[in-house]
């Protein structure tokens, strides 16, 4: 069971930063969720919304490729275990992973998207056009809502710069690399797709892509309720759902 039923549905709560944080504590400590469950949560119903968003048979190239770009915190490890579940759907992920965490549990999904014979590229082409040419897609799992710490920083600096240049579509997970989690941002990039993880952040109010998906099936009833999340209804088995543009 999703959400409390009713006649009339409110519109999903956009959440501030420390709301979602909060979120995220009560999960870990009230609910007894692993981290490792989490992101797994998270980026199986990433993949989850890559495939809904761009099925194998709408792709325009004949190979399904996608290009996963990750960074060194969670969002990075939520686009590994985006990547691992994008193979197993038949699509051709590579993944780009420059700054690797020391984190064993970052580590392993690491492993497990090697032992899938996922590529790794070792850099990233500043000639956006290759890219243009090579990939269907890009998933951006850099910073999410670590960007106030990491988007001036090296190399990530340099992804974002890339990353607003390229012209395939991109999928931002939780949060789009460069924006505030609260603010948006008026000179990050510009994601085609995003995917809320738990429930939306008030960032994404700014988001003017075609699709915005929120995975937060998962979440207990009670959570749902004390934080009013008003969750999107999720038909018979989704673990994610498109949103509507929100009431500005």
């Amino acid at each position: 069971m999703s959400s409390a039923p009713g006649p009339c549905r409110e519109p999903p709560r956009y959440l501030s930063k420390a709301e979602a944080e909060a979120i995220e504590k009560e999960l870990l400590e009230d609910y007894r969720f692993g981290r490792q469950q989490l992101i797994e949560i998270w980026g199986h119903a990433c993949a989850m919304a890559v495939t809904k968003a761009f099925p194998l048979p709408s792709l325009p190239r004949k190979q399904p490729t996608v290009l996963v770009v990750c960074g060194p915190a969670q969002n990075g490890a939520i686009g590994l275990v985006c990547a691992r579940h994008l193979r197993i759907f038949d699509y051709e992920p590579t993944i780009f992973y420059p700054k690797r965490s020391l984190d064993p549990l970052y580590r392993d999904f690491t492993t497990q998207c090697e032992k899938m014979d996922i590529p790794f590229l070792s850099y990233l082409p500043t000639e956006v056009q290759l890219i243009n040419d090579a990939y269907n897609a890009v998933v951006d799992a850099v910073l999410g809502a670590e960007a106030e710490a990491g988007e001036g920083k090296e190399p990530c600096a340099t992804i974002l710069a890339t990353l607003k240049h390229i012209r395939i579509p991109i999928i931002s997970l939780d949060v789009p690399s460069g924006w505030d989690v609260e603010a948006g941002s008026s000179n990050g990039i510009s994601p085609d797709v995003l995917v809320s993880l738990s429930a939306p952040k008030q960032c994404a109010r700014r988001f003017l892509g075609r699709q915005h998906f929120v995975a937060g099936r998962f979440l207990p009833y009670d959570v749902q309720k004390k934080f009013e999340l008003n969750p999107p209804e999720y038909p018979g088995t989704e673990c994610v759902v498109a949103l509507r543009a929100p009431r500005q």
